[in-house]
């Protein structure tokens, strides 16, 4: 037994050291970035389903507009009260495309960029659901949550966060980035690639450093997405 404990202990431990080194390989600059937003029917992520995707890429403080996609989803789940969020109402969903399709459409991607979220957890746990509906193979992914930067640097401000001090709209604001139409998945995968690079220049980060640079924030991290085969 605490034979078995030292070895998960040390693949534990080894595992972090290759992360830590693969985070020095690539400068900032020279990492591709995909921000990923998703509207969802809750926010309970046992039971949320995507009703939208939106997403867009970027590089060394740039967006490439022409490289953005939006996607509504046609799903039979129960929608709450999400409808008087976002506005993709019933009648609206039914237009939308399978969940498939728009996973299809993300994967080039989730396979080759550092994906950017606000409030990464959710969502990935979203797309891990879907992964395994949709039955694809299993993916690791890299991420960046601005709401984990927006958090590290508000910590360092107050004792006791302000109630909704880190909400996308809210993290914009505080670094006088311009107001957006809010909860639609495209025009929130733009706001947030925008606060992203706000946030670097906040911290003092440029793009000739790596991604190890962001380590200390706890923004960034890995996950894996499906079931394995």
């Amino acid at each position: 037994m605490i034979t078995r404990i030292i070895e998960a202990c040390a693949s534990v431990l080894f595992g972090k050291r290759q992360f830590r080194k693969s985070l020095r390989d690539k400068t900032l600059g020279d990492t591709p970035l995909a921000s990923v937003d998703l509207e969802l029917t809750s926010l309970d992520p046992v039971t949320t389903q995507i009703t939208s995707i939106g997403y867009v890429s970027g590089s060394a403080g740039k967006i490439t507009l022409s490289s953005s996609g939006y996607h509504v989803i046609n799903t039979s789940a129960d929608l709450g009260q999400s409808p008087v969020i976002h506005g993709l109402t019933l009648d609206i969903l039914q237009q939308g495309e399978g969940l498939a399709d728009a996973i299809n459409s993300l994967l080039p991607l989730l396979k080759t960029h550092v994906l950017i979220f606000h409030n990464a957890r959710l969502d990935l746990i979203a797309l891990d659901s879907a992964f395994k509906r949709c039955g694809l193979p299993q993916m690791e992914v890299l991420y960046i949550d601005t709401l984990q930067l927006a958090l590290y640097q508000l910590n360092k401000q107050h004792q006791v966060l302000p109630s909704n001090s880190a909400t996308l709209t809210v993290c914009r604001q505080r670094l006088d980035l311009p107001a957006f139409p809010e909860h639609n998945a495209l025009d929130d995968a733009l706001a947030t690639i925008q606060l992203f690079y706000a946030q670097l220049n906040e911290l003092g980060i440029t793009w000739e450093n790596s991604l190890e640079s962001l380590a200390h924030t706890n923004a960034v991290g890995r996950f894996k997405l499906g079931a394995p085969h």
